[in-house]
C-alpha cells in the first residue's frame, strides 16, 4: 500500500470508527478494579483477545497507553489507528522482533505508562496466551490486568480471531479481572502461568457476556 493510500485509509476507519463509538452504549464490569488503570495513574499490562481490539481501543482512547503492534504489513495500519485514537505504539510481537518488544515493553511500563498485549496476535491461534505479557509483567513488576469485552449486537470478520465489531447503538460491556503479577525469578518461570492467565482472561471476557 502506498503511503497516500495508507493515510486516506487511516483517516477513513477512524472517522468510521468514532462514528460507531460515539453510538456505543459502555459499561464496565469491576471498573472499581480497572478505573486506575483506565485512568492512566497506574501501570499495569493490560491483556485482551485480538478478537476484541477494536471496542477495547475505543473504551480506552485518549489515557496514553502503549500497544504492542505486530510488524506484519497490516500493522502499520492498526499503529496509526492507535495513534490517532491517542495510544503510543511498541513494533513487534511474540513472531517478529519478540526480543526487542519486550525491552520497549518494559522500558514503557518503567516510564509510567500502562501497556496493552492481545497475547493471541498477531496471527494467532486464537484465545491462546502467548508468553509476552508474561515476561514484561515479570520484568517490569506490575500487574497484568485481564480485560473481556462483549457486544449485544456485531458483526463478526471471517478472520482467524472473528474480528468483533460492535453495529451501531450496540450495547458494549467491558469487563476487568483481578491484577495478577506474573511471579518467578525468570522469564522461564513467569511464562509457566501461561495457562491461569489465560483462564482469567477467558473469565473476564465471559463475564462480559453475562452482563449483557
Amino acid at each position: 500500500m502506498s503511503e497516500r493510500r495508507l493515510v486516506w485509509t487511516v483517516r477513513a476507519g477512524v472517522l468510521l470508527l468514532r462514528t460507531l463509538g460515539l453510538t456505543w452504549r459502555l459499561r464496565f464490569v469491576n471498573e472499581e478494579v480497572g478505573q486506575p488503570f483506565r485512568a492512566g495513574g497506574a501501570r499495569c499490562v493490560f491483556a485482551l483477545w485480538h478478537g476484541g481490539l477494536l471496542p477495547l481501543m475505543w473504551a480506552h482512547r485518549d489515557r496514553g497507553a502503549r500497544v504492542l503492534i505486530s510488524e506484519h504489513r497490516d500493522g502499520e495500519l492498526i499503529a496509526r489507528v492507535c495513534q490517532a485514537l491517542g495510544f503510543g505504539t511498541v513494533r513487534g510481537s511474540t513472531s517478529r522482533g519478540a526480543a526487542r518488544a519486550l525491552i520497549q515493553l518494559t522500558r514503557a511500563l518503567e516510564a509510567g505508562f500502562p501497556v496493552a498485549v492481545t497475547p493471541d496476535g498477531p496471527r494467532g491461534p486464537a484465545r491462546q496466551f502467548a508468553p509476552g505479557a508474561l515476561i514484561a509483567s515479570q520484568r517490569a513488576g506490575v500487574p497484568i490486568l485481564p480485560v473481556g469485552v462483549a457486544a449485544s449486537r456485531a458483526w463478526r470478520l471471517r478472520s482467524w480471531d472473528r474480528f468483533l465489531i460492535p453495529k451501531p447503538f450496540a450495547r458494549v460491556i467491558v469487563a476487568y479481572g483481578t491484577p495478577t503479577v506474573a511471579s518467578g525469578e525468570s522469564a522461564r518461570e513467569a511464562t509457566a502461568a501461561a495457562e491461569a492467565f489465560q483462564r482469567q482472561l477467558d473469565e473476564a471476557t465471559a463475564r462480559a457476556e453475562a452482563a449483557l
